[in-house]
């Protein structure tokens, strides 16, 4: 049985829509406007649908007892709440984020991580929101998330099915689209478990994707080949760079070499009815045998 899309933005994410391919961009830009923009290019040079960011509210999701950590940055040594406000983008520089998405015709959403990240997001009415793998248990943020009326992607890493039934219930189906999700940085291939978006299709109605945190495309490419109906995947300018995500995201060769594998399995996947086509015409009539 397929599952109900979902619309996000002008397109259908489903059974038998292409495959909505999202470059997650994160804090992979460090803090700078210039990257985000480079990185921006990258997935619309690729043909991706979206970009995703992050929005946090440093105050609320550093853990007090971190906050006064000193860690050795790029800009020097600093606590950890001055690096998350660091890398945080302000009202200004998510404006011009928003005016340059739009001129680069591509859609841009962001994780949200706390209720006032929500709140800040709104005044750009984006098409959709992420609730990452590590609010799943978040019930107030999740309920906030629900009260936008947007579309919601919800991803389970580091979840029990229990805690994702329960985090479904806080939602509603026919907005939400949950992303099978392994949260670790770069995961093994033997701990993708990629068979769990065959297990969340047949409990759940809605679309079901996979984001990926792997080295390399066969996986990802694996995924839609077993029913992803949207993929996510990070992306850098360099893997070498500083920050926690860039040893696992693509690079903008491999960005567009994962999208161009997407679209061709889309056209070898077929539609699942036997036909004869009329490439094997002479091929038949040179080889068949009959009684």
């Amino acid at each position: 049985m397929d599952n109900q899309p979902v619309q996000i933005g002008d397109r259908l994410i489903g059974d038998h829509q292409p495959t909505y391919i999202i470059a997650e961009i994160g804090i992979n830009h460090n803090g700078s406007l210039e990257l985000a923009k480079k990185l921006i290019d990258s997935a619309v040079s690729a043909g991706c649908d979206a970009v995703k960011f992050q929005k946090r509210t440093p105050e609320r999701c550093v853990p007090p007892h971190q906050q006064g950590v000193v860690k050795d940055t790029p800009w020097g040594a600093m606590t950890y709440l001055e690096y998350r406000y660091k890398v945080e983008f302000d009202e200004d520089e998510y404006r011009k984020i928003d005016r340059y998405c739009k001129e680069r015709g591509i859609l841009w959403f962001a994780s949200c991580w706390d209720e006032p990240s929500v709140d800040f997001l709104q005044q750009f009415s984006p098409a959709c929101y992420k609730a990452c793998s590590a609010v799943v248990t978040n019930d107030n943020l999740l309920r906030r998330l629900y009260a936008t009326g947007h579309p919601i992607i919800l991803s389970t890493g580091m979840s029990t099915m229990e805690e994702i039934r329960h985090a479904v219930s806080l939602l509603d189906q026919d907005r939400l689209l949950i992303a099978h999700c392994t949260s670790s940085y770069a995961c093994p291939p033997e701990e993708l478990n990629l068979n769990m978006i065959r297990t969340l299709r047949q409990e759940f109605s809605c679309p079901i994707g996979y984001s990926g945190h792997e080295v390399g495309l066969v996986t990802t490419c694996a995924a839609v080949a077993i029913g992803a109906s949207f993929v996510e995947r990070h992306i850098t300018i360099d893997r070498g760079m500083w920050g926690n995500d860039q040893a696992a995201s693509l690079e903008p060769a491999d960005l567009r070499r994962l999208v161009a594998e997407i679209r061709e399995i889309e056209k070898a996947l077929g539609d699942g009815m036997k036909k004869v086509y009329p490439s094997e015409d002479t091929v038949l009539k040179k080889l068949r045998r009959y009684r």
